[in-house]
């Protein structure tokens, strides 16, 4: 039995969660996976998978089981890869989770490019505002915000997205203009409620280089940011979003942006940006597809949102927003 063999067809079915898909990410039959499988269990004596006609799931004994394997299918993944050198061209699968807003706004519109540069990649995207374990969910690459950032990860911040504060003319026209963030405590403000705690996610505004927070009226609370555009839209009140979520928007007219700075008045309150990161687990874990896709990703970003690429750094304690 080759009991690597063995193991890349158990790990990649449950990852697929069916013996097929896991024959498609192995570029196999079926069958030779289901006999890899239970060759497998053979060998260990115990049986790792339930299966059914209609679904498969992991035993007491697969689970602990496969949480060992899975690091040593990586770190194989990995090995090879490193051999291989970069005159390779990136190939294999490529697992990336991103916050959801910035999957769905920036990252799906851009990664049917990187496929048809290079087409030995089969891309998975994660669309999801929970903290994701690289190692135990097989995730090549995370993109998270600040506040996201844990021990252990290897990150680089790739961008600052500017937050926009806006809301409709006709909101605007009815209610009055507010010339300065303190005004917003006599606005309907429409605030986002972060999906992973809970918690309400406050307007940080910079003056003087100092960090504040206004006080705010709570209008209409969502944990989704199309929706709090939307709202936003239909004269809802003023709300607070990431650029690429209200760009449409402002270009339609729909919505108006508001604390513009002029350059007039250094010491006039800006919106604090959103600082997004680009997160492994390991520093081994720059890997040529992972290389190919951060590229490819800096390449596409708008150049108003680009940092200065500073080294790439571990992260020793989570930073809050």
């Amino acid at each position: 039995m080759n009991i690597l063999q063995s193991i890349r067809s158990f790990v990649s079915t449950v990852d697929a969660g069916s013996i097929a898909g896991g024959a498609k990410l192995l570029g196999v039959s079926a069958a030779a996976v289901s006999q890899n499988i239970a060759r497998l269990e053979q060998y260990l004596g115990v049986r790792l998978l339930h299966r059914t006609t209609r679904s498969l799931a992991l035993t007491e004994r697969g689970a602990l089981y496969f949480d060992h394997v899975r690091q040593l299918e990586r770190d194989l993944e990995r090995a090879r890869q490193l051999v291989a050198g970069p005159r390779q061209a990136p190939a294999g699968r490529l697992r990336v989770a991103s916050t959801a807003a910035f999957a769905r706004h920036v990252l799906a519109p851009m990664l049917p490019a990187l496929r048809q540069q290079y087409p030995q990649l089969e891309i998975e995207l994660l669309c999801t505002d929970r903290v994701v374990q690289h190692a135990q969910e097989s995730v090549d690459v995370s993109l998270r915000i600040e506040a996201q950032l844990e021990d252990g990860l290897v990150a680089r911040c790739i961008a600052q997205v500017p937050f926009v504060v806006c809301a409709a003319p006709e909101y605007l026209a009815r209610c009055g203009l507010p010339k300065h963030p303190d005004e917003l405590k006599y606005h309907d403000c429409l605030l986002l409620r972060y999906p992973v705690d809970g918690r309400l996610l406050r307007w940080n505004f910079v003056r003087d280089g100092v960090r504040f927070q206004p006080q705010l009226s709570q209008a209409m609370v969502s944990d989704d940011v199309d929706a709090l555009a939307t709202m936003a839209a239909a004269g809802g009140g003023i709300t607070r979003l990431a650029a690429f979520v209200v760009q449409p928007y402002l270009q339609r007219g729909q919505l108006q942006a508001l604390f513009v700075p002029d350059g007039s008045d250094a010491t006039q309150p800006a919106v604090e940006p959103l600082r997004l990161f680009f997160c492994v687990a390991d520093r081994r874990d720059f890997t040529p597809k992972v290389r190919a896709f951060m590229a490819h990703l800096l390449e596409r970003l708008p150049p108003e949102w680009r940092v200065a690429e500073p080294d790439v750094l571990p992260i020793s304690a989570p930073t809050s927003v």
